[in-house]
């Protein structure tokens, strides 16, 4: 019992420095930087200007479908990566593979466009 809880002994190490840093460096910034904010730095909005509706005014759904094909397409550029690097030693399965993905993901983004999910009037 003893050997197993010697074994964690450089974890349990590694987790009081982490801590008593993550501390040190806190109390370092209250005692380094003067703790003076203005009325500017301590309000709710940082745009420049007092919030002119409610928060909880309903947002077009455009935005939503325009983070949604961020993430589609961004998730395509992760994949692509891996996959570039890596293609000679996948050979033709690994090519045509990522072939059918693409086709996929361009008639996605072919229906989007049709649909005019990307125009922004």
């Amino acid at each position: 019992m003893e050997d197993t809880l010697r074994e964690y002994l450089p974890i349990l190490i590694f987790l009081v420095i982490a801590v008593a840093m993550a501390v040190g460096m806190l109390v370092m910034s209250y005692i380094v930087v003067p703790q003076h904010p203005d009325s500017e730095k301590d309000s709710a909005y940082e745009c420049g200007f007092e919030a002119f509706e409610d928060a909880r005014v309903k947002f077009d759904v455009r935005f939503y479908l325009v983070a949604i094909l961020f993430i589609v397409f961004d998730l395509e550029v992760a994949f692509l990566f891996p996959w570039a690097i890596t293609l000679g030693k996948i050979g033709m399965f690994g090519f045509w593979s990522m072939v059918v993905f693409l086709a996929i993901l361009t008639v996605g983004f072919i229906y989007e466009w049709k649909k005019g999910a990307l125009e922004w009037e």
